[in-house]
């Protein structure tokens, strides 16, 4: 058998690499959810890195673990509005990380990629500076080991406070352990996927983000949240 000059070699590996496409979200435009006859939903999805142990997810109605990049469709034009946004929380003082975290385009897992809040029902809150149509909020809690999150809530408004103004896009807060009505949607196990929640192009200038501990721990974390939509016109 003939061998290949070493340069020649290390050229078809580099062209190798150059022609696969690096893994994200997205699929064909004729599946998925979202807006009928949009794009693809796109975003860099982190390395699996499983540690410990889990517990046993005892959540009624859990929907199983994603194993593949959501696909949700979003009209042609939609960006990202949060990246580097400034972020607030119920917690001033987080157990662990910083909350700059939340928007800072970081979805590993592991020490030093996560923001830790203290138990009981906590909130993080993003300022996009500008009231703006939001068709999806993308959100990784923690990846690292598989769990699920109770009375996980996503809200919009134009009020910082929330007390005026809000439309709630998610809840999962199947018991009303957060006061704040019985939800619709299902508790769903942690992955590098993330979950992608249907914001429907609510119009606003904060998202919040509830939760109440999870499956492991009354902790709540957040290693990124994404929101997508309409850029100011």
């Amino acid at each position: 058998m003939k061998h290949l000059p070493a340069s020649a070699t290390a050229l078809l590996g580099l062209l190798a690499c150059a022609c696969k496409p690096s893994e994200s979200a997205g699929g064909d435009s004729s599946t998925g959810a979202g807006t009928p006859g949009g794009v693809p939903l796109v975003s860099e999805l982190p390395p699996e890195l499983i540690e410990g142990t889990p517990k046993p997810m005892k959540v009624p109605n859990l929907e199983p673990a994603a194993k593949a990049a959501p696909e949700f469709l979003v009209p042609e034009g939609t960006t990202l509005l949060s990246a580097g946004k400034p972020v607030t929380s119920s917690d001033d003082f987080p157990l662990i990380g910083d909350l700059t975290l939340v928007t800072d385009g970081d979805k590993n897992a592991g020490e030093g990629y996560f923001v830790e809040l203290m138990d009981g029902l906590q909130w993080v809150q993003i300022d996009l500076e500008q009231s703006q149509p939001i068709e999806a909020v993308w959100v990784w809690h923690f990846h690292s080991q598989k769990r699920a999150y109770h009375d996980v809530i996503v809200q919009v408004s134009d009020d910082p406070e929330f007390a005026s103004g809000v439309t709630t896009v998610f809840n999962n807060d199947y018991d009303d352990s957060a006061g704040m009505g019985k939800g619709g949607d299902r508790p769903y196990v942690e992955t590098r996927f993330g979950k992608v929640i249907d914001a429907g192009g609510a119009k606003g200038r904060y998202v919040r983000l509830y939760s109440q501990g999870n499956t492991s721990n009354q902790m709540n974390h957040y290693i990124e949240v994404e929101v997508h939509g309409a850029p100011a016109s």
